[in-house]
């Protein structure tokens, strides 16, 4: 079908504007359903969307330093304080010194924080599963372009390579 720069010429730059938005709604509406299970999840253990996200970049990289997770996650040093001190304090996750700097903090998840991530996981993993499935290989192809369009440009180079998904 005709591209959006097409739609624009022969609908004008309002329908560019609904089309625009319908975007939007539907990244609310979809991230909204996406995270749904995995806050209700958290929220029954008095945790939320940072403790989430800090759950599943720790979980992915066992001696994460704090420092990379600070990077990833473009929270305040105070607030990712807080964050690793209900996760340590949940029993989810633990600190260590690094073996050739101390000054070093590596994160890793403990049995029980391995367990929730998981479980978190298990439920994201089937809805994105799902919608694959449903939108198909050339459609997946062009949401990853979306999504990497979306993040910041002095940012896209790095979060591709961190994800394994190179320019």
């Amino acid at each position: 079908g005709p591209d959006l720069a097409d739609e624009r010429v022969d609908r004008g730059a309002g329908a560019l504007e609904d089309e625009l938005r319908r975007g939007i709604e539907l990244l609310f509406f979809g991230y909204r359903d996406f995270i749904s299970e995995s806050d209700a999840e958290l929220a029954a253990l008095g945790l939320g969307r940072a403790h989430h996200r800090a759950l599943h970049f720790i979980g992915r990289k066992p001696d994460l330093p704090v420092a990379e997770l600070l990077a990833i996650l473009k929270i305040t040093k105070q607030s990712l304080g807080r964050v690793l001190k209900d996760l340590a304090a949940a029993g989810f996750v633990e600190q260590k010194q690094g073996r050739r700097d101390r000054r070093q903090r590596l994160l890793r998840l403990t049995e029980q924080g391995e367990a929730l991530h998981a479980k978190l996981l298990t439920g994201q993993r089937t809805r994105i599963a799902r919608a694959f499935r449903e939108a198909g290989p050339e459609a997946v192809a062009g949401f990853r372009k979306v999504l990497a369009g979306l993040i910041s440009e002095s940012e896209r180079t790095r979060v591709l390579a961190m994800i394994g998904q190179g320019p």
